[in-house]
């Protein structure tokens, strides 16, 4: 069993910057396939990011380079640093921590990007 808290969002305006964090409980942290999502008001959740057991990171749309994961698995955290958010940016961001057989989510922080 995984547990992911997630924390490090908020209201920021057109331009700024946020580095979420995900502290996952629970062992084998560095097995899991780690990822980012969104779910915008009214939307289907959708996948922003993620990075493998062995650091490789996977982006749905890389040309913007706004986002970038990373993980520390000695602190069994995983983290997205978001620069020059928009307003589309805007939504709940969830943790999710996988393997073929298992699925995890936390409960997301909220992102608001409003001037």
């Amino acid at each position: 069993q995984v547990h992911l808290v997630e924390s490090g969002g908020g209201l920021v305006q057109p331009g700024g910057s946020l580095r979420l964090s995900c502290v996952a409980s629970g062992s084998a942290f560095n097995t899991y396939n780690m990822g980012w999502y969104r779910q915008a008001p009214g939307k289907q959740r959708e996948l922003v990011a993620d990075i493998s057991s062995t650091g490789i990171a996977y982006y749905t749309d890389p040309k913007k380079r706004q986002f970038t994961i990373s993980r520390d698995n000695a602190e069994n955290t995983v983290y997205l640093q978001m620069n020059n958010l928009k307003p589309e940016d805007t939504g709940v961001y969830y943790c999710n921590a996988a393997t073929p057989q298992l699925n995890y989510w936390g409960q997301g922080t909220q992102v608001t990007v409003s001037s």
